[in-house]
Order: C-alpha cells, then sequence, then structure tokens
C-alpha cells in the first residue's frame, strides 16, 4: 500500500515538473519561430539569427538562389555566351510568363488551394486584349488591358465562388474550368484560329501591345527612373524602420536597412547596365524592355498586397489554420474568392506579355504546360504547396530558374523534352526541401517539448 503511494506521489510530482517545463518559455523555439529582424539588435546578430533558422531547415530563399547560380555557371561553362548583355535580357524576357503566372498562382498556394486552369486562362487575356485592338475594332491599347483583366478576374470570381459556396475542391473546379475555358479559347479565335498584334503600325494599338516586349526605354530615362525608384522605396523602407525605432516598436537593426537599400540600388545600377549596352547586330538595339518595370512593378504590387495590408495578413492567417482565422473573425469565404480573382487578373497579365513575346496566339497554345509551370515555379521559389508560407519574390526567383533551365537548354540546342525533364526535376528536389524543412521544424519542436 505504501508502495502505491509513493508510486502515485511520484506521477503527480512527475506531472507537476513536466507541466512546469511545458509552460517555461524555450528561447531557443523563439529564435526559431520568430524572425530574425524582430530579435537582432545589429547586422552581425541578425546574420548569427539567420544562420540559426537556416540551420534548423528554414533556409528562406537561399536554395533557389544557389540553384540560379549554379545553373548560371554551368550554362556560361558549356556555352560561353549565357551571360552575354543580349542573352541575359533574353533571359528574363522569357522568364516573365513563368514569372507572372507564378505570382498569380501563389494567391491561391498560400491558402493551400490550387488553381489548374490559368494557362488557359492567361491565353483568353491576351486574345480577348488582342482582338481589341484590332483594326476592325481598334480600342485603345489601355482600355484593351483593362477588359482583358476584367474578364480574367471575372473568370476567377466565377472559380472561387463555386469553391467556397459549394464547398467543392479547386483542384476538381480549376481542372474543370481549364477545359471549359479552353473551349471558349477556341470559340473566341474563330475560324482563323490565331489573333496577332504584329501588323499595325506605328503608334497603333497593336505596336503599344506588340512593344510591350520589343520597345524599349530611353537610357537616360531609365537612369532616371532607377534613381527615382531607389529613393522612393529605400526612403520609404528607412522612414518606416526609424519611425518603429522612435516609437519602441520591434524594428530590423539599421545595418540591415542600409543593407537592404544598397542591395536594391546595386541590382538596379547592374540591371540597367546590361540592358544598356547595344545588343544589336545590324541595328541597335539599346535599352530596359518595357517588360521587366512592368514585371518587378507586378511584384511590388503583390508584396505590398500580401505583407502590408489587413487582406495580406488575413491570407496568410486563412493559410496557416483556416479555422483559427475563421474564430478570429476572417472572412475566409471572401478571402478564398479575393484569392482566385487575383489569380486570373494576374494570368490575365501573364496571357498580355505571351501576345507580346509572340506576336500572336493560337489554338496550339499548351496552357496545361504553362499552368504547370506557374506551380513549379512558384514551389520552386519558395511557397509551400501546404499553404501559409510564400511571396511574391517567389515567382520572381522560380520564375528565373525555369527560365534560366529553358535559356540554356535551347543554347545547347537540345530540344524540349529535356527543359521538362530538368523542370520535373528542380521541382521535385524544391518540395523534398519544403517537406524536410517542415518535418525539421516540427521535429525539432516536439524535441524540445
Amino acid at each position: 500500500m505504501a508502495w502505491i503511494e509513493d508510486k502515485s506521489g511520484s506521477n503527480a510530482a512527475s506531472a507537476e515538473i513536466a507541466a512546469e517545463a511545458e509552460a517555461a518559455p524555450d528561447l531557443t523555439a523563439a529564435a526559431e519561430v520568430i524572425p530574425p529582424e524582430v530579435l537582432a539588435q545589429s547586422l552581425g546578430q541578425y546574420l548569427k539569427a539567420w544562420f540559426v533558422r537556416a540551420r534548423s531547415g528554414d533556409a528562406g530563399v537561399l536554395p533557389v538562389v544557389v540553384a540560379l547560380i549554379a545553373v548560371t555557371v554551368v550554362f556560361q561553362i558549356l556555352n560561353g555566351v549565357y551571360l552575354s548583355p543580349l542573352n541575359l535580357v533574353n533571359l528574363f524576357d522569357q522568364s516573365a510568363v513563368f514569372i507572372v503566372l507564378a505570382v498569380g498562382e501563389g494567391f491561391v498556394l498560400l491558402l493551400g488551394e490550387i488553381d489548374l486552369s490559368i494557362g488557359y486562362v492567361a491565353a483568353i487575356g491576351g486574345v480577348v486584349a488582342g482582338k481589341l485592338v484590332h483594326p476592325d475594332i481598334a480600342w485603345p491599347w489601355w482600355l484593351a488591358i483593362i477588359v482583358a483583366l476584367l474578364i480574367c478576374a471575372a473568370i476567377g470570381a466565377i472559380h472561387g465562388i463555386i469553391i467556397t459556396r459549394l464547398r467543392l475542391p479547386s483542384f476538381v473546379v480549376t481542372l474543370a474550368g481549364s477545359l471549359f475555358w479552353f473551349g471558349v479559347l477556341i470559340i473566341l479565335l474563330g475560324a482563323a484560329g490565331a489573333v496577332n498584334v504584329t501588323g499595325g503600325g506605328p503608334g497603333s494599338p497593336q505596336q503599344f501591345l506588340f512593344g510591350i516586349d520589343y520597345s524599349y526605354i530611353d537610357p537616360l530615362l531609365s537612369w532616371i527612373g532607377l534613381a527615382a525608384v531607389v529613393a522612393l522605396i529605400g526612403g520609404s523602407m528607412w522612414l518606416r524602420d526609424a519611425g518603429r525605432r522612435r516609437s519602441g516598436l520591434v524594428a530590423p537593426p539599421v545595418g540591415l536597412t542600409v543593407a537592404k537599400i544598397a542591395f536594391l540600388a546595386v541590382a538596379g545600377i547592374v540591371v540597367v547596365a546590361i540592358c544598356n549596352i547595344n545588343r544589336g547586330s545590324y541595328l541597335p538595339i539599346i535599352g530596359v524592355p518595357w517588360v521587366v518595370p512592368l514585371v518587378l512593378g507586378l511584384i511590388a504590387g503583390a508584396t505590398v498586397l500580401l505583407e502590408r495590408t489587413q487582406f495580406g495578413r488575413h491570407v496568410y492567417a486563412v493559410g496557416g489554420n483556416p479555422e483559427a482565422a475563421r474564430r478570429a473573425g476572417v472572412g475566409v469565404t471572401s478571402i478564398r474568392t479575393w484569392a482566385f480573382i487575383l489569380c486570373s487578373a494576374t494570368a490575365g497579365l501573364a496571357g498580355i506579355i505571351y501576345l507580346s513575346q509572340l506576336g500572336g496566339i493560337t489554338t496550339n497554345i499548351n496552357g496545361g504546360q504553362l499552368v504547370l509551370y506557374a506551380v513549379a515555379a512558384a514551389v520552386i521559389g519558395g511557397t509551400s504547396l501546404m499553404g501559409g508560407r510564400g511571396r511574391a519574390i517567389h515567382g520572381l526567383l522560380g520564375g528565373l530558374v525555369i527560365g534560366a533551365i529553358y535559356n540554356g537548354l535551347f543554347l545547347l540546342g537540345l530540344q524540349t523534352e529535356w527543359q521538362l525533364i530538368s523542370t520535373g526535376l528542380v521541382l521535385l528536389a524544391a518540395v523534398t526541401i519544403d517537406a524536410l524543412a517542415r518535418r525539421g521544424a516540427t521535429s525539432g519542436s516536439m524535441a524540445r517539448v
């Protein structure tokens, strides 16, 4: 009897110790969960905290940056012209559609959803814009773009309403949408089976659409624009962080803010300098293609929307834990619907860029392959398929990786199948890294408990 009492007393003591251990704050865990810029008081401390997170499996964009550098080095060794100014500009041009589609797909991936229709939705956006600027209609190019984007947004709204109101899987709804909108695309193209924007004269609406990819910013204007962008973005970053420090709020260290502004300026100078080198063989080709600021502007807008607005915070909340977000008063249904609207509208922009790149769109467009590249680019860049983690910059990095592979294999004279094989392997590696990172973070937390 005494043994039973001693045993029960021992169990009670063990339970009390376990409860105290669970209630005690785990500073190591906090260092892994809280971003380094929150805990760090200097740039050195930030780098140390970031290194701790990287070792725990949360390496951020480091894997995709390493992959991009590795792809660049390999193709430069195999083909000496890979890093030439002409090819670097072409690389970004070829990556633009992948990048924009990846940003659009990212809106729904953040919620743990998927949209398999954006390949053909993008094509519809391009076809609508192309037809509206045709000489028979001759709408202003800007109005044609707005109408095309609104139509694509309406398509996304239809998908979102069906998914949220009928509670159907997004995979099934958007797969059906892919087939449906491909049929609509064929109807829109009609007997000709194609629409093009290469036939208009100088100053025509068709030439404006075609010029998205094939017209260039004056070199002097590009330098002035770069200075204005760096001043605007850098100044806003500095004022925001300085204001938070003065108010006693959590803010990144001064060194980190300065490093970000310096990186932005250096990256911009490199891009503009490369684009302002004459790339023409017979006629001079100088300047930044208009597609570059268009894509970068989209990245900036999506970043602000996701990271600086209440809507963005709600997107991450719903993607991380829908039930908890619902109990906190977040309109989960409206957030999911708007995510599909933004996804399709962004896809429409990708379709317009695609129209400009090729000078037209035909029924031969492979929308199924485009959507796979969109998902691949987003995931390769760092967006999680499980929802709750991802940024607009991930679409840029992932799209550049796919574009770099496509461009390098093309320079080597290899066929399309090798591009598909290489992209598939890179995608598998990215998903594996994401899964291992999540597993490592979970096992680390369990081990500490």
